[in-house]
């Protein structure tokens, strides 16, 4: 499988270049906000990218914690059925649909419900034991570089819009720095810290700290923001040379993140090898383990 990351890499610089060329030649002018409104397609893309890494590590995290105990493991997989299950049944039920926010559809609800569960089982059975830590540590240091370009175009896009960088009350701004912060909050706890229980508490802040992800989301539905209403799923409406150019670059910002994730996975197991190997050399007393390299694996 050598071959699939080179060809990824040339497809992704490939659908990079051609969603720049969309964003900034075929993509019609926004009539209010002029040129300045064309930000979005990498404001949007990327905040969109964040929410789906912090999920996975959100996942990884939540299997990591129950992996311990097949008592936990077993309760764990129950709930997530009844979750997926309940989730889709009620989003039929009318009472319910007259709770959703006004554009949102039942069936894109129940599809994203049933992505819990479906993520959960696929995650489990891909990534074993420790490498559902490594998916969570991988997962959230891209998660977070993505999250810092959202809250760095956000106030760029801001200014001319909105007249100001940043509205200190606007709860989608206040949450997704939150969001940010907490994160930086577990990658410094992974590397800082050398206990034996860091892993199980860098999980569970992760799990504490995916919970602010829905807050962000729907903030524009039930707060009082700067920010407008959603045209996708909100009611809405968009250019469909815009939308195309949206989804386009999304999918280039996708495809970039799961090479960096990709990259960065087999780096930290290959570091988790060595310290392994140093450490089972040093405890047996071999004069080999002076010769293997001193690395310290970021947690």
């Amino acid at each position: 499988m050598k071959w699939l990351f080179p060809i990824l890499s040339i497809l992704t610089a490939i659908l990079l270049a051609y969603a720049l060329y969309q964003a900034l030649v075929v993509a019609p002018t926004d009539a209010l906000q002029g040129d300045v409104y064309r930000i979005i397609y990498y404001h949007v893309p990327s905040a969109w990218t964040a929410f789906l890494l912090f999920f996975i590590n959100f996942v990884a995290s939540i299997e990591y914690l129950v992996g311990a105990k097949p008592s936990a493991r077993s309760a764990a997989k129950w709930i997530v059925i009844a979750i997926g299950v309940i989730g889709v049944i009620a989003t039929f039920i009318p009472a319910v649909q007259q709770m959703l926010p006004n554009g949102m559809r039942p069936t894109a609800v129940a599809t994203t419900i049933l992505l819990i569960p479906t993520s959960y089982f696929l995650i489990g059975k891909l990534f074993p034991g420790q490498r559902l830590d490594v998916l969570a540590v991988t997962t959230a240091e891209v998660g977070v570089v993505f999250c810092t370009i959202v809250l760095v175009t956000g106030p760029i896009w801001a200014r001319p819009v909105w007249g100001v960088w940043w509205a200190p009350g606007d709860i989608r701004l206040t949450s997704t720095l939150v969001l940010w912060l907490i994160y930086v909050s577990y990658l410094m706890l992974r590397r800082f810290s050398s206990g034996s229980q860091t892993q199980v508490l860098a999980a569970a802040l992760a799990v504490f700290g995916a919970l602010d992800v829905p807050l962000v989301y729907f903030s524009i539905w039930f707060f009082r923001t700067q920010h407008p209403q959603p045209v996708i799923g909100g009611g809405g409406s968009m250019d469909p040379r815009m939308l195309h150019t949206l989804l386009i670059s999304w999918m280039a910002f996708l495809l970039f993140a799961f090479l960096v994730c990709r990259s960065r996975f087999r780096l930290e197991l290959l570091a988790r090898e060595v310290e392994e190997a140093h450490a089972m050399a040093s405890l047996a007393g071999s004069p080999a383990a002076t010769s293997l390299p001193l690395h310290r694996s970021p947690k």
